[in-house]
């Protein structure tokens, strides 16, 4: 007898959609059968007619800030928040917990309050600094997903940029430890004497800010790193690009070969223009900024088109006195927005297809950061899955968030698509608005031969 059988639903897999039967055993799947094949009897029967069944989401890029700073986030209450947007598993960075993930041991304390804490499964990964060099062996032997680098200013104190030197050196030691370099790609040349300018003229306004990191720093950095990737054969990942003519660096550089890299886009870019920012504030803080309308166009083209291996919400809250303040370039940089990334996307679930939003949510993200028991609907694949509502909809309110603050710019949109179930390793851990269980999170960990998309 299996644990669990979730029957009749909508199976988004590889192969395509059709309603099936999924069956569950010690937390893994053991059977995807046509509705009705499977006769084997189950603890427990989920009746998942008229639902569509997703591998559940895999978040790559978020700050919850454990330990640390954990009244900007922390692993319980944004986890939760993430398992209510249909997400199984995230990978946290390096920063903005304190002290940030630079060495062995600051890891071994993330994991520790990660395993105490956090509703889902996660992996954590290290930060690539000036200081974190000669500890990059160490962090890989205890499972860090990734290594991520600054090429601008951070903005976080013991976090320092990894100048070309540093990330060349890191890049060289990533590529002989196999492990993916994610870079912040902005000049910090090009920010920094911006920024300065706009303060020396007392211009602190938000299309000040704006102006103070153009799409060409962006492009800039970009194009330093993809070069030291060639270089050094290390596997890069591009984190939160912002514009299309980023993405086109990053996909010509694809084309014509000599660098193994992949971008990511951001469901608030996808979403929110400059004038969303210059009208709303600080809500909508975050670097690289939102750029122009016909911007937002091109990145869903990308996703269309194939561009962006995966979709990240680059969560990154802090306390409500940090978002206050009429200088645009002193308060702080981030957007909330762990629970609405698969909203986003189920927003243009027609143009897009289930198979694509499987695809940028959590098997892309599987097979490149090389999680083999991650991001299928398929046998011998951990039984995390979301079960979606695709014929309903409804409108975000505050009290609906489950992240610390609630301070999401989404709040008022509308959304297709109600996430009533997320199972973890067959084990559910939200059901109906509702958090369910116990924290049982684990660490995920890298295997050989990740990298393929």
């Amino acid at each position: 007898m299996a644990d669990l059988l979730i029957q009749g639903g909508r199976v988004v897999t590889e192969e395509g959609v059709a309603e099936a039967d999924v069956l569950i055993d010690a937390g893994r799947i053991v059977a995807v059968d046509p509705v009705g094949r499977n006769s084997t009897q189950a603890d427990e029967v989920i009746d998942a007619e008229g639902l569509v069944v997703l591998p559940g989401m895999i978040d790559p890029h978020v700050h919850f800030n454990e330990p640390g700073r954990s009244d900007w986030e922390g692993f319980a209450t944004g986890s939760t928040a993430l398992s209510a947007g249909g997400g199984t598993c995230f990978f946290d960075m390096p920063l903005n917990s304190h002290p940030p993930v630079l060495t062995g041991e600051a890891f071994d304390a993330k994991r520790a309050t990660g395993e105490a804490k956090s509703r889902t499964d996660f992996a954590i990964w290290g930060g690539l600094t000036p200081d974190s060099l000669e500890h990059m062996d160490s962090l890989a032997e205890r499972g860090v997903i990734g290594f991520k680098a600054f090429m601008c200013a951070s903005g976080i104190e013991g976090f320092d940029r990894a100048d070309e030197r540093t990330l060349r050196a890191g890049m060289e030691r990533a590529a002989a430890l196999g492990r993916v370099v994610a870079v912040h790609a902005e000049s910090a040349e090009t920010t920094s004497r911006l920024a300065a300018e706009c303060r020396r003229e007392s211009r602190t306004g938000w299309r000040d800010y704006l102006a103070s990191r153009p799409v060409a720093a962006e492009l800039d950095a970009v194009r330093v790193a993809l070069g030291l990737a060639a270089e050094t054969g290390c596997r890069l990942h591009v984190v939160h690009v912002s514009h299309p003519l980023v993405a086109k660096a990053v996909s010509d550089a694809q084309a014509a070969g000599g660098v193994d890299v992949t971008c990511e886009t951001c469901p608030h870019y996808l979403t929110f223009s400059d004038d969303d920012l210059v009208r709303r504030g600080a809500l909508l803080k975050c670097a690289p900024p939102l750029r122009d309308s016909s911007a937002v166009q091109g990145l869903w083209s990308g996703l269309e088109a194939g561009v962006f291996a995966f979709v990240g919400s680059d969560h990154s809250p802090c306390t409500p006195s940090m978002k206050a303040g009429d200088n645009a370039f002193e308060v702080w940089g981030g957007v909330a927005g762990v629970q609405s990334t698969l909203g986003v996307l189920l927003n243009r679930a027609q143009r897009l297809g289930l198979q694509c939003i499987a695809g940028l949510t959590a098997t892309a993200v599987a097979s490149r950061f090389g999680l083999a028991s991650k991001g299928r609907l398929a046998v011998g694949f951990d039984a995390d899955l979301s079960l979606i509502d695709l014929e309903s909809g409804y409108e975000l309110t505050g009290d609906m968030l489950q992240d610390r603050h609630r301070a999401s710019p989404y709040v008022g949109m509308r959304f297709r698509g109600v996430v009533q179930r997320t199972l973890v390793r067959g084990a559910t851990v939200w059901r109906d608005g509702t958090q369910v269980g116990r924290p049982a999170g684990r660490l995920v960990k890298p295997t050989a031969g990740g990298g393929a998309i």
